[in-house]
């Protein structure tokens, strides 16, 4: 499968872009600046230059000729609501648009902890959650054959593989690692098509989990 990854620069999506190396799929990196795609281009990646606050042609174009979307960008913490709003939104709906238009069905999101349930959300980070939470109703709207993954709070250790996956978890925390290896394993597992799942660290393997949410 032929993988157009969206957030490619990010903490999420490097992990993501090794794996996808490693795997039978190739990926096509997106990312918004030049330095960045020569980075990648040196390590063997395929890389695209396109803005998620550009136009939904733009996005099109670098998704053409690919089989399947992965979506991993997000403003940052250091940014205001403003740019939440504008991509972690808006961002990730053009995208959604723009698989579409260019016949790609298979369209893996990642979301955050229980941004399905407004009682649960982090009042500290509500504008996010309200982005994340209207773009999983997007997709969820959307003809994609979507999976949408929600992660607990963000650790940068290093993952080991093993995860808890199901429709409503309580707060925890997952690696990053973990969470790009269980975006990439659920690329082509069917029990993960058109669902939506939290996801923190626990004692299953990441394949086994997906089979069992």
């Amino acid at each position: 499968m032929n993988v157009l990854l969206i957030g490619a620069n990010g903490q999420i999506g490097k992990h993501v872009v090794d794996l996808l190396k490693d795997s039978e799929h190739t990926v096509r990196a997106m990312v918004r600046k030049q330095e960045q795609a020569d980075a990648l281009e040196t390590k063997g990646v395929e890389a695209v230059l396109a803005n998620l606050e550009g136009s939904v042609n733009e996005i099109a174009e670098a998704v053409n000729g690919c089989d399947a979307v992965i979506f991993t960008a997000g403003s940052g913490g250091s940014t205001g609501p403003d740019k939440t709003l504008l991509v972690d939104l808006d961002g990730a709906v053009k995208s959604m648009e723009a698989a579409e238009k260019s016949g790609v069905k298979r369209y893996v999101l990642v979301s955050a902890l229980q941004s399905n349930n407004r009682e649960n959300w982090n009042d500290k980070i509500r504008p996010y959650y309200v982005a994340k939470h209207y773009a999983d109703k997007m997709l969820q709207a959307s003809s994609l054959n979507y999976t949408i993954v929600r992660p607990g709070g963000l650790l940068n250790e290093a993952g080991n593989g093993k995860v808890s996956a199901a429709e409503k978890l309580d707060r925890g925390s997952i690696p990053r690692e973990d969470v790009a290896r269980t975006v990439v394993a659920a690329l082509d597992e069917e029990n993960t098509y058109n669902r939506a799942f939290d996801l923190i660290s626990g004692e299953t393997p990441v394949a086994e989990a997906l089979k069992q949410v």
